[in-house]
């Protein structure tokens, strides 16, 4: 059973992957048909353009409902903003765009309901400082492609059993010294931009790594992909940052400023 979902001031998504055989659009139109926001980001990888270029396509019903659902969020009022990533990097010829239903930006800064000032990029920027295009990160890929298609076989038999989603690909990362080694480099990466730009923190993807925490009094949150993690950030009217679950479940939460400032007052007078 779906959680029910709040009405959200801005929620953001990415690395949904529609088009490639991985994609799990089902959730994610479930999900989108639930939310009520002001504003949505789409922060790069939407449409897997690469695959399809690369590969057979694999579009059916469910990611056209995915669009379909988009469409509808805007004709209720949602503001879409789309972030263009890696995987459809040919969308970011059309950066700085007014599209009819949507902006296209190559990166921007979302400033929360509590005055956090948040750059929001996919994060592929990073690739040249987290990657060294190695033999063994080229192994990797190929290993992760494989994964993933026993994931799919894996929850496709938990699904006949009544069973929860189960990522088999983010319990073998979490377990991969190589991978949590990666992920920090790409952490400190978009942490150290935000920085540079004088910001309070990053709101990315790219990573399928779904995270919401505090590094130096910098916001760093990574809003998942819909591949492994099937997840969602979303900005509460009061700035609290939460990151969901597709069923609507909060996984992690990030107090609004105020709220934290308090928080460590007290912890202090203590």
């Amino acid at each position: 059973m779906s959680a029910t979902l709040p009405h959200c001031r801005t929620v953001f998504i990415s690395d949904v992957h529609l088009g490639s055989r991985h994609c799990h659009a089902a959730e994610l139109c479930g999900f989108l048909e639930r939310l009520q926001c002001e504003r949505l980001y789409l922060v790069g990888d939407i449409v897997d353009l690469w695959w399809m270029a690369k590969r057979r396509a694999a579009w059916g019903p469910a990611h056209n409902r995915v669009v379909e659902a988009l469409h509808a969020l805007s004709r209720q009022g949602t503001e879409l903003v789309y972030v263009p990533g890696n995987h459809d990097r040919a969308i970011r010829r059309f950066c700085g765009l007014m599209l009819p239903s949507m902006q296209v930006r190559r990166r921007t800064i979302h400033v929360t309901a509590d005055g956090r000032r948040l750059l929001v990029v996919h994060g592929d920027d990073y690739d040249s400082i987290t990657h060294f295009g190695n033999l063994q990160e080229r192994f990797g890929d190929w290993l992760y492609e494989r994964i993933l298609t026993g994931n799919q076989w894996l929850n496709a038999s938990r699904r006949r059993l009544g069973l929860r989603y189960w990522s088999l690909s983010e319990f073998l990362k979490s377990r991969s010294g190589a991978a949590e080694r990666y992920i920090a480099r790409f952490v400190q990466a978009g942490l150290d931009d935000a920085r540079r730009r004088g910001l309070d923190g990053i709101v990315c993807g790219h990573i399928h790594r779904a995270s919401l925490q505090v590094h130096g009094g910098l916001v760093y949150a990574n809003d998942g992909d819909w591949v492994e993690s099937l997840t969602a950030l979303a900005e509460d009217h009061d700035g609290t940052l939460r990151l969901l679950s597709h069923r609507g479940e909060t996984l992690a939460e990030l107090a609004p400023r105020l709220r934290l400032v308090a928080q460590a007052a007290v912890a202090r007078a203590a």
